[in-house]
């Protein structure tokens, strides 16, 4: 179960700082509304008190959170703005993830 709970935490962080930062970058690049980049503000400070629900050390979570940010963005990208991962993404993100497995899940 607390293995469940921390990637539910990961997650809930990615989308965060991944769903802040494209409104932020909606506004910025694409003109929208201001409203855009205020809820986006919001939305990444969120992130931070999500990020520190985690029980581990901050170097540990930061550094685990960058592996599920990789894959998170990449999936983000694709179902968002229409970009298709090629077979080097998806290896990189394998990859990410098997560090995210040693950093974060390996007993100690």
């Amino acid at each position: 179960m607390e293995y469940f709970k921390s990637i539910m935490i990961f997650i809930f962080a990615g989308l965060c700082e991944i769903g802040g930062g494209y409104l932020v970058w909606l506004w910025y690049k694409e003109s929208k509304s201001v409203i855009y980049l205020i809820t986006g503000g919001l939305i990444l400070a969120l992130y931070g008190v999500v990020a520190a629900l985690q029980t581990s050390s901050f170097g540990r979570v930061y550094a685990t959170y960058g592996g599920f940010f990789i894959v998170m963005s990449l999936l983000w990208a694709w179902k968002m703005d229409g970009f298709q991962p090629d077979r080097y993404d998806i290896i990189g993100s394998l990859i990410a993830l098997f560090g995210v497995a040693v950093i974060y899940y390996t007993p100690r």
